[in-house]
């Protein structure tokens, strides 16, 4: 096949002649996969870095905390997660990105930006109180913490763009990421300030700090890091170097101006946060949940789109396409498919559409000319990966 050119069918596919299903899937090279010693080495610096920040997340804690406090906070704060997890993940139903990131995205912010956040902004507080710096707002909460905060949970987002560049497709991963992010730095940063209304106030403490953190903003910091996952997802369409810098860095600054307008309300007393929540608040988050929901459409649109060339070539046939291209007949397959073959051939079906999703966005690069080295051999990488996992549910090829 010429590089990067979808109108001719290769004659070499990987498992292409084999009968066997089982072993057609086990000949095809897996489009994600690492060497085994550089998966190794990663997998074993990210889970010493968790577990060192966790021990240090808990000695905050139970400094300040008794054992009952933090388990009653800690069970309130997962509360907000069952809506906004979910949130993020119904965006990524197309080109589902792998559960091991997501985990990782969800865990740096609840312990890696959340245990840095707190020295720095303890460090900071106190190089101003030896400066003896007059601070109009007390605490720094509309400046201090904005920036490390931001700079913290966006850089989880920056080291995931780093470590699967080839896969990372646009803002719909960059918001995904840094929802997921953003989510677990609440999870955290809720269970000191809920245990810390619990330890004052009792119970109505519990209550109103709930309110405010759990029902009315628990899209906050979701919210405010996605503006660096739009920038990192911006940048990844950019072909300027200084076009990237500028997405990226604007996209921080936008995350530390909404951040700090936040702690900003919050310091104006009741009627001023109420006011500015209704005024402002809210009419960015609806704002957002509508941008969320046009970037799933046009999604599925550019499936449609960058795959049919695949189809004009063989590939995939028009009626695949078509499927492909809405989360509708896509269920509507992986059902069809556990029908006829069981739940093996569902997750054949998932492989299938996952892989047609990842080639459609790939080829949406390549025509921009913003793809990563070595695009034109993951596109046949896809390609024949599309090929065996249909086949292992199918069982013939396109004609």
């Amino acid at each position: 096949m010429a590089s990067g050119d979808p109108t001719t069918r290769g004659t070499s596919e990987t498992a292409v002649g084999t009968s066997d299903p089982g072993q057609q899937w086990s000949t095809v090279s897996n489009p994600t996969s690492r060497p085994w010693l550089r998966t190794t080495i990663t997998a074993g610096v990210t889970v010493s870095l968790f577990l060192v920040c966790l021990l240090v997340l808990l000695g905050i804690l139970g400094g300040r905390l008794d054992s009952h406090v933090i388990l009653t906070a800690a069970l309130a704060a997962i509360v907000p997660l069952f809506v906004i997890v979910p949130t993020f993940l119904w965006l990524d139903r197309f080109e589902a990105e792998p559960p091991g990131y997501l985990v990782f995205a969800f865990l740096w912010g609840a312990l890696v930006a959340v245990v840095g956040a707190f020295f720095i902004n303890t460090f900071g507080l106190q190089v101003l109180i030896d400066a003896q710096w007059s601070d109009p707002f007390e605490t720094g909460a509309v400046y201090l913490a904005p920036l490390t905060e931001e700079t913290l949970k966006g850089l989880g987002v920056l080291l995931i763009f780093l470590l699967r560049r080839k896969e990372f497709d646009g803002i719909i991963d960059g918001i995904v990421y840094a929802g997921l992010i953003g989510a677990g730095f609440a999870f955290s940063e809720n269970i000191l300030y809920l245990g810390q209304a619990i330890t004052e106030y009792g119970d109505e403490g519990l209550q109103a700090t709930f309110i405010v953190r759990g029902l009315m903003g628990p899209f906050g910091h979701p919210l405010f890091t996605s503006c660096i996952g739009i920038g990192i997802g911006i940048a990844v369409g950019v072909r300027s170097p200084l076009g990237k810098v500028v997405a990226v860095v604007t996209g921080w600054v936008c995350a530390m101006l909404l951040h700090g307008l936040w702690n900003l309300s919050a310091l104006a007393g009741l009627s001023g946060f109420v006011q500015a929540y209704l005024t402002y608040q809210v009419p960015i988050f609806l704002t957002f949940i509508g941008f969320l929901v046009w970037l799933r459409r046009r999604e599925g649109r550019l499936i449609g789109l960058y795959l049919s060339p695949y189809a004009d070539a063989g590939w995939l046939s028009h009626g695949e396409v078509a499927m492909l291209s809405r989360l509708r007949t896509r269920a509507a397959a992986r059902s069809w498919a556990r029908s006829t073959g069981g739940s093996p051939a569902r997750r054949s079906m998932r492989a299938f559409q996952d892989s047609a999703s990842e080639l459609a966005l790939l080829r949406y690069r390549l025509v921009r000319g913003t793809a990563e080295n070595g695009a034109s051999d993951r596109e046949r990488v896809l390609l024949d990966a599309i090929t065996a996992h249909r086949r292992a549910f199918i069982g013939s090829p396109v004609t």
